[in-house]
């Protein structure tokens, strides 16, 4: 048998987590909806919650240590994508944009970038609202990536 694949889910403040349940139970695959503290999930015992404790950084070292082949990671967080993509995992933002090993370095030079600007007391307006054209593009990018994961053999 093939190696399942898993969806991890960057969970605090994760404005697709409706859309990954509803891909997730199309495909039969596990989801891991992973935050600092409580949060509530559906009951379906494919989706599993993590509370990864309240530290600085836990849910994200949590998801890191098993993100891999054959996980997706759902996250807005560029240096955990970063972080994911490495360990060889497809991390995709809410926005439908996919972090890539190609990509990554670009996005987490703009990422410094920006906080840099910002910590110097310029106002950068923050990011765009999320939209409907967001989420789909989110929903199009989530499968198009576990299909190509199926194709590469996992299940």
């Amino acid at each position: 048998m093939a190696n399942p694949i898993t969806i991890l889910v960057d969970a605090d403040a994760c404005p697709v987590k409706g859309e990954v349940y509803r891909v997730a139970r199309r495909y039969g695959i596990a989801v891991k909806v992973v935050a600092g503290a409580f949060l509530a999930v559906p009951d379906d015992p494919a989706i599993e919650r993590v509370a990864a404790g309240g530290g600085w950084g836990a849910a994200d070292d949590w998801i890191a240590a098993r993100a891999g082949e054959g996980v997706v990671v759902v996250t807005a967080d560029v240096p955990l994508a970063a972080r994911c993509v490495a360990a060889g995992a497809v991390a995709i933002g809410p926005t439908g944009r996919e972090f890539t090993p190609a990509g990554i370095g670009m996005a987490l030079a703009m990422r410094n970038l920006m906080e840099d600007v910002r910590a110097g007391g310029e106002t950068t307006g923050g990011p765009k609202p999320f939209s409907a054209r967001d989420r789909s593009r989110f929903l199009s990018a989530l499968d198009e990536a576990i299909v190509r994961l199926r194709r590469a053999g996992f299940a």
